[in-house]
């Protein structure tokens, strides 16, 4: 009788794990697909690639942790499943397409870059699947009546907005302001935001003009900024920023400011030598960011998942790299996903979106928080930018130093040239 006894048990013990659960632990395991495309090819390859590392670890992690445990005993583990859209728009809705029909995806995180999470934005919503966007600032994709895409990112029209708050410090007498941009979809839609922000803070625009993309010489738009002019801004990305840059030093610009898009955090900027000195620029996020436990506590928030050094340091382990605002983009994209599934204690669409409607915390990445409205559904509300500016250390060195906005820096940002 014993004998049999232990064989029944044997048996249930090998049925259990040939369905996927242990009937003595009573707990079944649920693999959840992560659905994602990514620039592995093209001109978006560096950002999309940072962007992957970052989900990637956290993948790691959770998995590594148990995954998450629901209340009817489910493990939730997550599994990662993408393919190169090589940077083109119309690769990107094929292949979102089969990871939904074929992959069978449950959830979506975006490419990075405005355009590429928009075309990921369309399938998602039809197909009825979350779409978590990483990469993606421009506001158009969350007034489009998407009710299943979510936006990590502060949108296009707060990039540089948080300069002029930060001028108005700095300066409460500095009024003129010069605005030179690159003429694509994303540069366009942030200074068209910065403009209308600075005019309502009482600054005069005096000049506002774009310029191609692929632009290397911009003397004809530096010669055109008044005397007197108290911050020049705009840019558009790394390379037309950074050259840019190099040849506002070059001129002898003379202004309180310079804030320029993109290029700025990127640590290679600093190969510009004296021409980055002073130059500020936006950033999602940096590994000097000070959001901590104490920033959600004083502000009544929860505060949720690792914290700034923690993340950071994974990073560096795994990548053998600092991590970028980009690999931060990543990894809280899959992080907020493993919030709204404990919260929600299900990986049903419609009750993991009804706690990404109504998600207030705090993470290592800033404050989370969506517009749950039917006109601008999605829109990040929460995460305000971190403006670092290039500063010099003691022996002369040029590093990154985090200025705005006040509850974030890390020291006092400097004059770019008196």
């Amino acid at each position: 009788m014993k004998g049999k006894s232990f064989c029944l048990l044997v048996g249930l013990v090998t049925l259990g794990l040939v369905l996927g659960f242990s009937p003595l632990a009573g707990a079944a395991e649920k693999t959840v697909t992560i659905g994602f495309t990514a620039s592995q090819t093209g001109k978006l390859n560096v950002e999309g690639m940072r962007q992957v590392n970052g989900l990637n670890l956290w993948v790691d992690q959770v998995n590594a942790k148990g995954g998450v445990k629901l209340p009817d005993g489910t493990v939730v583990k997550f599994a990662a499943k993408f393919y190169d859209d090589e940077s083109k728009k119309e690769r990107v809705q094929e292949l979102y397409t089969r990871l939904i029909n074929q992959d069978k995806a449950d959830f979506l995180i975006s490419p990075y870059s405005s355009g590429l999470a928009d075309a990921a934005a369309v399938i998602s919503q039809q197909n009825n699947r979350i779409l978590i966007t990483a990469g993606a600032a421009s506001d158009s994709t969350y007034k489009k009546g998407y009710s299943l895409v979510f936006q990590t990112y502060t949108p296009a029209s707060r990039y540089l907005t948080g300069a002029i708050d930060m001028l108005a410090k700095m300066d409460p007498q500095a009024k003129k302001v010069a605005i030179v941009n690159e003429k694509d979809k994303f540069s366009t839609d942030v200074v068209n935001a910065l403009k209308a922000y600075a005019t309502v803070k009482g600054y005069q625009v005096v000049l506002f003009e774009g310029y191609e993309p692929g632009a290397t010489d911009f003397a004809p738009f530096i010669n055109k900024i008044p005397p007197g002019v108290d911050a020049v801004m705009g840019g558009g990305h790394f390379s037309d920023t950074s050259t840019f840059a190099k040849q506002l030093f070059e001129k002898g610009m003379k202004a309180k400011m310079v804030a320029l898009l993109v290029a700025p955090p990127e640590d290679k900027f600093a190969e510009l030598g004296d021409a980055a000195l002073g130059v500020i620029g936006p950033s999602q996020w940096e590994p000097q960011a000070q959001y901590s436990p104490e920033t959600a506590k004083a502000e009544g928030k929860e505060w949720y998942g690792p914290t700034v050094d923690e993340f950071t340091k994974a990073y560096r382990a795994k990548a053998k790299v600092e991590p970028t605002y980009h690999s931060a983009g990543g990894y809280v994209a899959g992080l907020l996903l493993q919030k709204a599934i404990e919260q929600s204690g299900s990986t049903d669409t419609a009750k993991v979106k009804a706690v990404l409607d109504a998600l207030d915390i705090y993470t290592f990445y800033g404050r989370i928080k969506f517009d749950a409205t039917p006109k601008n559904h999605g829109l990040q509300l929460g995460h305000d930018m971190i403006y670092i500016q290039w500063q010099k250390d003691d022996k002369g060195k040029l590093f990154k130093q985090v200025v705005w906005p006040e509850a974030s820096k890390t020291g006092a940002g400097i004059p770019y040239r008196k």
